[in-house]
């Protein structure tokens, strides 16, 4: 008991477990939301970041400056500002400084900060920093009263609890942080995009996510990439919240003996290249496994040629593979294909909210004209107050010899003060600074310079009242420091967007033309327009249609639109789907591609029928026959959905059995099957009940 009261000082207080509980839990998540993890909507900054931000620029660390030993930075925020770890500080300023997580980095490095390949920064008594000159413009105006003050965490300074932002900072470098029971992931954008879109806000505040939109286009990463769609751009820019598709870019390139290769050149944001980690998580140790595990066999080697002066990673291909069919199978099993979930979670008022883009633009801009009037409010005060101490003097330089008499004849400086402000009714302000004044300062010339100076600030007091009585001239000072920020800090856009393929029908794209469509019996495919074959008048010789082994033969030739689709019909009973156009083109003597580069042919399966449609009309059946006499009718309709990769059951084939034929019919045919012996059997159609597909 005497130990309790020892560490209680004699005062216990009696609550029960699951109050103490809920209150100190709650007391704890709100620090995290509001001290740690949310960015603000006004500065789109941390706390962490902004005392970085504001203790570099304190200790004078400006981009033309000498950079500075980060461990020096790190204890002066430390030792001033946020008392937490040395690490999570440095973490926090290296993010800040590097070019593949920040849009617009705030803080120019030198030395190692890390690289795309997860490789961890050097330590930061080797890493040496400064403010980038985009930061100046977060900065910029802090010491004219536009932002508010308070004590930091032992009362012996003050910290500035958001910073003036000249640009929306929160939308251009975008955010991410967990907090508890929340978190934040906010996407970058492109500077100029996000300027134009809030200048189009001011001039018309009731615009909508569309019509920011014609500004905004979605997201703009610092790695690059390619986003795929625009309906989770428009969801997450409504609601908040929504899904982005980024892809990596890529390229298709020949290599000798007939290969091609896959070379990456950006890559989708937050996925690294490289496994510095050691934890398997970068792209290129995926793509590796992914190959060894026989899910991607067609490629024959990777290796990273990257250098100083981008991303090069080539992906060396088999030869007569489809380098397209690769390319979509890395996009679905590894990062080259990645999905950021927009969350866009800031504070507002010190209070968590989920804002849409709208939101989020008219914070800041309400922001900008706090900013704007304090600033014009600070400026005015030193301008009245200026122009109140020109007075003073212009009245003794009127009267100069009584003054000088005055003065002269004081005992002390009191007795001058008081006579000064008696005699000529001025303020104990006006009086001081005629006591202060230099001699020189009485010759003509510059009697002539504090007129001027006067008449100037007379002017300006006028100008600054006229802004303050005009909330016109206010959000006009917005746009007009915007428009220069854009200037000089606004560059292309890096990541490009393109339609979903649910977006847009990529058969517009391409020419609806009849083409020839052959199959061996050994395996290969190919296409090529119907119009290479030309016609030919009676006693024609014919030309070569494709180039074969003598013990090889076409199985199955027939003619389609590019439109179409082919269903491919095996003998264990499985479907696969294909669009002509996807199909391999080759010229007319070519024996094409192997059939198992195309389809994902198991060993022991093959072709055994082909059947083209264009609209799966529900008019139409599929007849399945196997080679036991087996048969089966089913709706082409059945198969009028997407396809796995891997295909479909179309008809459930016992073990001893196969399928042999499949053909369409109207539904009220008649139905002749033939034996090896030379016995036939004849049927209605009608006869048969059609069934399911997978039956």
């Amino acid at each position: 008991m005497a130990d309790i009261d020892r560490l209680t000082g004699g005062v216990i207080e009696d609550r029960g477990l699951e109050e103490e509980m809920r209150s100190s839990y709650l007391d704890y998540a709100m620090s995290v939301i509001v001290g740690r993890a949310l960015p603000d909507v006004r500065d789109g900054l941390k706390p962490v970041h902004r005392r970085v931000l504001y203790a570099m620029h304190e200790a004078g660390l400006q981009p033309t400056r000498p950079y500075r030993k980060c461990a020096y930075v790190v204890g002066e925020v430390m030792g001033a500002f946020h008392p937490h770890g040395d690490s999570s500080i440095y973490d926090a300023l290296v993010r800040l400084a590097q070019p593949f997580a920040q849009r617009y980095p705030l803080i120019d490095g030198q030395g190692n900060f890390g690289s795309i390949d997860s490789d961890p920064p050097a330590a930061m008594r080797y890493t040496e920093a400064r403010l980038a000159r985009i930061a100046g413009e977060l900065l910029r105006d802090i010491d004219a009263d536009t932002v508010d003050f308070g004590p930091n965490y032992d009362d012996t300074r003050l910290e500035p609890l958001i910073l003036p932002a000249r640009f929306p900072n929160l939308l251009v470098n975008g955010s991410s942080g967990i907090a508890v029971g929340m978190a934040t992931n906010i996407p970058p954008h492109n500077l100029r995009e996000t300027i134009d879109a809030t200048i189009a806000f001011i001039d018309d505040p009731e615009i909508g996510v569309d019509g920011l939109m014609e500004h905004i286009k979605g997201p703009d990463f610092p790695t690059g990439g390619v986003i795929v769609g625009r309906t989770g751009i428009k969801e997450a820019y409504a609601t908040g919240r929504g899904r982005v598709v980024v892809r990596a870019v890529a390229h298709i390139e020949p290599l000798r003996q007939g290969k091609e290769a896959i070379i990456v050149t950006e890559m989708p944001y937050q996925v690294t290249k490289g496994d510095g980690r050691n934890d398997g998580s970068g792209l290129i140790k995926k793509i590796a496994e992914v190959v060894n595990d026989k899910k991607i066999p067609e490629i024959s080697d990777l290796r990273d040629e990257s250098d100083k002066s981008g991303i090069r990673l080539v992906i060396e291909l088999k030869r007569d593979v489809i380098p397209k069919v690769v390319l979509n199978k890395l996009y679905k099993h590894t990062g080259m294909q990645n999905t950021f979930g927009v969350n866009m979670v800031a504070l507002v008022d010190g209070v968590p909210r989920t804002l849409g883009l709208v939101a989020v633009i008219k914070n800041y801009v309400d922001h900008q004209r706090t900013v704007i009037v304090r600033r014009t409010q600070h400026e005015l005060r030193r301008a009245e107050a200026r122009a109140h101490i020109l007075e003073g003097l212009l009245i003794a330089l009127r009267d100069l010899d009584a003054v000088i008499e005055l003065i002269r004849a004081s005992r002390d400086p009191e007795q001058a003060r008081e006579g000064l402000i008696d005699r000529f009714q001025l303020s104990a302000e006006q009086a001081q600074a005629i006591l202060d004044l230099r001699l020189q300062r009485l010759t003509a010339l510059e009697s002539g310079k504090i007129e001027s100076e006067h008449a100037d600030l007379v002017e300006r007091i006028r100008e600054l009242r006229q802004i303050l009585g005009d909330e016109s001239q206010v959000y006009g000072l917005i746009k007009e420091e915007l428009l220069e920020t854009r200037e000089a800090y606004g560059d292309d856009r890096r990541t490009k967007i393109t339609h979903a393929e649910g977006e847009i029908d990529i058969e517009d794209l391409i020419a609806d033309q009849q083409m020839v469509i052959s199959i061996t019996k050994s395996g290969y495919i190919k296409s090529l327009p119907l119009a290479t074959y030309r016609q030919q008048k009676r006693g024609g010789v014919g030309v070569i249609g494709m180039d074969m082994k003598d013990e090889d033969y076409i199985e199955h030739l027939f003619v389609s639109s590019t439109h179409d689709f082919l269903l491919f019909f095996t003998n264990r009973g499985k479907v696969y789907r294909e669009k002509v156009y996807d199909l391999p083109e080759a010229s007319r003597t070519a024996k094409g591609r192997a059939l198992v580069n195309v389809l994902p042919l198991r060993e022991g399966e093959f072709v055994r029928a082909v059947i083209s449609t264009r609209d799966f009309s529900e008019s139409k059946y599929l007849m399945f026959a196997t080679r036991k006499g087996m048969v089966k009718k089913t709706e082409l309709t059945a198969y009028n959905t997407p396809l796995r990769a891997d295909g479909i059951i179309a008809i459930n084939i016992r073990d001893d059995d196969e399928l042999i034929a499949v053909r369409r019919t109207s539904g009220h045919d008649d139905i002749i099957m033939v034996s090896r012996s030379g016995q036939a059997a004849r049927f209605s159609e009608s006869a048969a009940r059609a069934m399911g597909r997978d039956t």
